[in-house]
């Protein structure tokens, strides 16, 4: 009698099935994990322009009196600008920059917002003026 030696393992068929059902998994899984990188970067972007930029600029202005300038940039909140008095920053360590790697825009006074500050994001088309701008005009959303 010719004994067959099996050594233990995974047959090729064994390994394809394995391989065609995590195929399925992630087929199931992908397309409704797609749009959350999008969605978690605009709420960053508003987070941002909502929260951690504008209580820098606060910090800002208690200290100088005014806000930064418009040619003075968010800048401002990094570097001494010249003539700022009672300065205590840094405020910000880096320039901060948007989910889309470009920087924050800062106009002051606003054009959105005449007695403050305009501070937004261009938004994942990178454009001015679109509808997928992210800016402190918008109101929060619960």
């Amino acid at each position: 009698m010719c004994k067959m030696n099996r050594t233990k393992g995974f047959t090729l068929v064994e390994l394809l099935i394995v391989v065609t059902i995590l195929g399925i998994l992630v087929a199931m899984v992908v397309p409704r994990l797609a749009g959350r990188t999008e969605q978690a970067r605009r709420a960053r972007a508003a987070a941002d322009v909502q929260g951690n930029i504008p209580l820098a600029l606060d910090l800002f202005e208690l200290d100088t009196g005014k806000y930064p300038t418009s040619e003075e940039g968010l800048n401002a909140l990094r570097v001494q600008p010249p003539g700022a008095q009672n300065w205590k920053g840094p405020y910000l360590k880096q320039e901060p920059m948007d989910p889309w790697n470009r920087p924050y825009r800062y106009v002051y006074p606003g054009a959105k917002n005449p007695q403050d500050y305009d501070l937004f994001s261009l938004g994942p088309d990178g454009a001015e003026g679109t509808s997928d701008d992210i800016g402190n005009w918008e109101k929060k959303q619960s």
